[in-house]
């Protein structure tokens, strides 16, 4: 068979598929009044999880968009729904006249411009041609935050999502492409998306009262049940190659002193210069030595070092952070302790992991390589390998270490996190779990990177591992139902 033969045949078989589709779905919308039994109650509990997923007022854009209901129930600022079925738009357009709906096939999206903060693909890849050609489409729509969310069945459903569309209790289908989640994990791969998180929800698509809120909050949260789930859910980021032409950023190095005068000099001499420029930023806590004193007589000792002194109002680290961050003009910003457990050496690895896009929240870690001797108590290194498990599990990404002080995202990013953060509350003295609860509401990619753990050599921890660590259990147990029993 020729290459030229076999394009035509793939395209006259493609466009064959295309309009069985295009008829089947325009007679779902003559036929539909309003979703009702399990059909719909299966499409609420979507609603649900993508209005979780998606803050309001982003620029959203659905493929596959049917009636409009899911792209609405967000609240984007700029909604763009895209559907192959003049009738099933004709419905969308009545229904929601203040969202924009195209008549396009999701293999072309040429008629669609402009980037995208979410594009959504739910219960799309499974009616799709060319699952490959879709997902490779989306760059040019795509800009480096952008997230790519998609909901699919779980293959263990085929038979009984096939009895129940014979019995009417479901929209009818054409032959569907089942696939797994190693498969579409695959696919994004394939066309350079990275897969962030992918879980499982709805355990139970029936509007049981009672039943389908334990089911879809809780029980489908437990590993012996999540594979029962009837959706598969995936997120996934575009992996854009760095731009060589863009100027490199610019870094602020946020450190928190309280007590920790005699690491001033080793900060200033040993935290290196990055990307187009780098400034320290002190927040001084309340200390009893002369931390701020010293810190202020090494600002004018070092004049080729941009820095600042900032005194803190409030208390707690978390506190310190937070008025680092607003101060820095940086567009990466670094966290480093002032005590040197964390080598500032370390802080290029930081740097390049993330101008280089290997992931959008980097997170020091350290508990892969030996400590030094007094480096950590014994009882402490217990907490935070059970706060790394904890994590692992809630936020549903790998979390090595919770409480390592070294922390890197882009300005950008915590603005969007800090805007987002009374949905956990301010109850973090730390700031550890303040933002890697607030990461993961956003989707971002959270990587870990090992450093090596030393001594201290000056100064008292400020830590309380008896009574601190009780609190940050009880922070776990209360974002545990912010951001997993949902």
């Amino acid at each position: 068979m020729t290459p030229d033969f076999s394009d035509r045949l793939r395209g006259r078989e493609a466009d064959a598929y295309r309009a069985r589709r295009i008829a089947q779905w325009d007679g779902v919308a003559a036929a539909r009044v309003e979703r009702r039994g399990p059909t719909r109650a299966y499409h609420r509990r979507l609603e649900h999880v993508y209005r979780f997923l998606v803050a309001p007022g982003l620029r959203v854009l659905e493929l596959g968009c049917s009636d409009g209901d899911l792209l609405a129930s967000i609240e984007p600022s700029v909604g763009v729904g895209v559907d192959f079925s003049p009738r099933m738009l004709a419905r969308a357009r009545s229904r929601h006249p203040h969202l924009q709906f195209v008549e396009a096939d999701a293999h072309d999206l040429s008629a669609v411009s402009g980037a995208f903060d979410v594009i959504i693909l739910s219960d799309l890849l499974h009616d799709i041609w060319d699952v490959q050609t879709l997902l490779g489409g989306l760059h040019p729509l795509c800009h480096r935050g952008t997230r790519v969310v998609m909901n699919f069945y779980s293959r263990l459903w085929e038979a009984p999502l096939t009895a129940a569309r014979r019995m009417g209790l479901a929209e009818p289908l054409l032959k569907q492409n089942w696939l797994t989640m190693s498969d579409v994990r695959n696919l994004a791969h394939l066309t350079d998306f990275r897969v962030i998180r992918a879980w499982q929800e709805v355990l139970c698509p029936l509007p049981a009262p009672g039943l389908a809120p334990l089911g879809n909050k809780v029980l489908v949260r437990l590993p012996g049940l999540r594979h029962l789930a009837l959706a598969n859910f995936m997120i996934a980021r575009p992996l854009a190659a760095p731009d060589p032409g863009l100027a490199a950023p610019r870094v602020s190095v946020i450190v928190a002193a309280r007590n920790e005068a005699g690491n001033v000099p080793a900060l200033f001499a040993r935290t290196p210069e990055m990307g187009g420029g780098t400034e320290l930023i002190f927040v001084e806590g309340h200390s009893s030595d002369d931390t701020y004193s010293v810190i202020d007589a090494a600002i004018a000792a070092n004049p080729h070092r941009r820095a600042r002194l900032l005194r803190q109002t409030g208390r707690g680290k978390g506190d310190a952070v937070r008025a680092g961050f607003a101060a820095a003009t940086g567009e990466i910003l670094m966290i480093l302790d002032a005590d040197l457990t964390v080598p500032p050496e370390d802080l290029p690895r930081f740097y390049d992991a993330m101008v280089t896009n290997k992931g959008e929240f980097i997170n020091g870690v350290r508990l892969m390589y030996p400590m030094e001797e007094r480096a950590m108590r014994f009882a402490n290194l217990l907490g935070n390998k059970f706060f790394s498990l904890a994590f692992t599990w809630l936020l549903g990404q790998s979390i090595k270490d919770t409480l390592c002080g070294t922390k890197v995202l882009r300005r950008g990013a915590y603005q969007a996190l800090a805007a987002n953060r009374a949905y956990f509350g301010d109850f973090d003295p730390f700031g550890d779990f303040d933002l890697l609860f607030g990461a993961a509401k956003l989707s971002l990619e959270i990587v870990d990177l090992p450093i090596r753990y030393r001594e201290r050599t000056y100064g008292t921890t400020n830590i309380q591992r008896w009574s601190h660590g009780w609190l940050l259990l009880k922070m776990c147990v209360f974002a545990a139902g912010r951001i997993k029993f949902v």
